[in-house]
């Protein structure tokens, strides 16, 4: 059984409903969770601990919340006001939780799903954002982490080259897996705007209706846009229901070609800003 599960953001007492609604154990289930494991939810630490725990049946990939975290930790980027993964930082274990953040991949494929945090850009074909998520992994293990986190945040350069080098590359690649909503046909990103679907700029599509979409036709799993809503359609499940809004946690079973989607109702622990 493959499940693919939708933003936790730190809420623990949701994913323990979920998980035992679908019955799941590590010895004949597996978990892809879309990203933002930690952050606006009370439990950061616990769902860190709860998915170390199940080893290789949990792929996590990483959002930008846990980029976020990391940052933090490497003294790259000071806490926001409504940052909740404090309870991380102060842990005697604190280094173990977040080695293994730092190894998490941001992109992975799983019974045919090309599965992201946030989305692609319309240049990409899947396999390039196996590779150009591979690039960043590797970079994130190894001993430039903590320069990169210091030169990760930004909008620009705003579209993608196969030129790009270097940290522009990285941080266009991370932008785009863990931080799009809308981007132009060229590949332009718009990254302020985080309303719904129906709100997208000028000269912008949502990033899965772009024309001539390079993955069109690839069925591609994401979380992050609360706002969105969950969308399921032949090439797209969009997996973030707003739990930590008092939405809900959705999984969907997918193995066999399956779309089975269960979904846990979540208390309220954020109010959207004004």
């Amino acid at each position: 059984m493959l499940y693919l599960v939708g933003d936790l953001q730190g809420c623990d007492d949701a994913l323990e409903r979920l998980l035992a609604t679908i019955g799941f154990s590590p010895s004949r289930a597996r978990l892809v969770v879309l990203g933002d494991l930690v952050n606006r939810g009370p439990g950061s630490l616990q769902v860190l601990k709860r998915l170390r725990g199940f080893g290789d049946a949990a792929t996590c990939l990483l959002g930008n919340h846990d980029l976020h975290l990391l940052a933090v930790a490497a003294g790259a980027r000071t806490l926001h006001r409504g940052d909740t993964f404090g309870d991380v930082l102060d842990d005697t274990d604190r280094g173990a939780h977040l080695d293994w953040l730092r190894r998490r991949p941001l992109a992975c494929e799983a019974a045919g799903w090309l599965c992201v945090h946030a989305g692609v850009v319309p240049q990409w074909t899947a396999g390039d954002t196996l590779a150009l998520a591979g690039e960043v992994a590797a970079m994130l293990r190894g001993p430039g982490l903590g320069d990169f986190l210091h030169a990760m945040y930004g909008d620009t350069p705003a579209r993608w080259s196969a030129g790009l080098d270097g940290i522009e590359r990285w941080r266009f690649v991370v932008n785009v897996l863990t931080r799009i909503r809308f981007c132009s046909a060229e590949g332009e990103l718009d990254l302020k705007t985080k309303e719904g679907a129906g709100a997208a700029p000028p000269g912008m599509w949502p990033w899965f209706d772009v024309p001539g979409r390079r993955t069109a036709g690839q069925p591609i799993a994401c979380g992050h846009w609360s706002t969105l809503g969950y969308v399921e359609r032949p090439d797209l499940l969009a997996l973030d229901t707003g739990c930590v809004w008092g939405g809900a946690l959705t999984a969907v079973r997918v193995d066999g070609g399956r779309r089975e989607r269960v979904q846990v109702p979540c208390e309220r622990h954020q109010r959207p800003g004004p």
